[in-house]
């Protein structure tokens, strides 16, 4: 197995793994969208509301804001000492409380842990026109995508890595013109792929050049996109989903000789 980093930004990791098949692929996917946990705002309990909004809807949009989180300070509610009772280290209390005339956004909610907050500063989550009044306590939990999407850390998807065979090919200029991601250019006297990590498999090329160029999908080697919404970096998700990928197949191996 072979991982080649393309492109790294705080919110965005792009890398090529080859060695690996397909259900693997997916695997790695589904366990860094669905198993990864991350802390939102689980319950709402609203001291005063006068805003043009029910309390349903601003509950709703209270538990979609991402929020930092610190994996090594909370544990998962089934899994905390306090047996799910809550307690300060499965639970984090929120506060808000703003009267109008103001926009009310993210950076209102004010938590007691420094390393714990949203995300991002500016997300909107209602307008208060004079006089209105709201307050509120907000508690968070960790939580996992498969449970509630709230949880999921970002949005991860691969795509197969493209094999381009390209003959020599007459008609260079409408070939070229043909890609609409304008991944194609000439090259003495040759047609050349340039930033094949982001072809799509359109096919384009392949009707515009009748025949003369053939694009296969690779069957073991994948370009991954992990690209977070905020709660975690993302190296730290792929390597939290690895963690929980190896705990699995422990307690699959326990099992599997059990059964014997």
């Amino acid at each position: 197995m072979e991982l080649k980093t393309l492109k790294k930004t705080e919110d965005k990791l792009v890398f090529e793994i080859s060695g690996i098949n397909p259900t693997l692929a997916n695997t790695l996917r589904r366990l860094m969208s669905a198993e990864v946990p991350t802390l939102a705002i689980q319950t709402v309990n609203f001291i005063k509301n006068t805003s043009a909004l029910y309390d349903e809807i601003l509950a709703h949009r209270l538990g979609l804001i991402p929020l930092k989180t610190d994996l090594k300070s909370y544990n998962l509610k089934e899994e905390c000492k306090c047996k799910g009772k809550g307690c300060a280290l499965c639970e984090l209390k929120f506060k808000l409380k703003a009267e109008g005339p103001c926009y009310v956004n993210s950076s209102e909610l004010k938590s007691k842990d420094p390393k714990c907050i949203p995300a991002y500063q500016d997300i909107p989550i209602t307008y208060l026109n004079k006089n209105q009044k709201l307050e509120l306590e907000a508690t968070a939990i960790l939580g996992k995508g498969k449970k509630h999407i709230k949880f999921s850390p970002g949005l991860i998807y691969y795509k197969f890595y493209p094999i381009f065979k390209i003959d020599n090919v007459s008609n260079t200029k409408e070939v070229i013109a043909s890609c609409p991601r304008g991944l194609l250019k000439e090259e003495n006297q040759k047609i050349k792929v340039t930033d094949i990590e982001r072809c799509d498999l359109c096919e384009a090329c392949i009707e515009s050049s009748e025949g003369k160029i053939t694009l296969t999908p690779s069957k073991d080697k994948f370009i991954f996109y992990i690209e977070s919404w905020g709660q975690l970096p993302t190296k730290e998700i792929m390597l939290k989903s690895l963690e929980v990928f190896e705990e699995k197949l422990d307690e699959f191996e326990k099992k599997l000789k059990k059964a014997k």
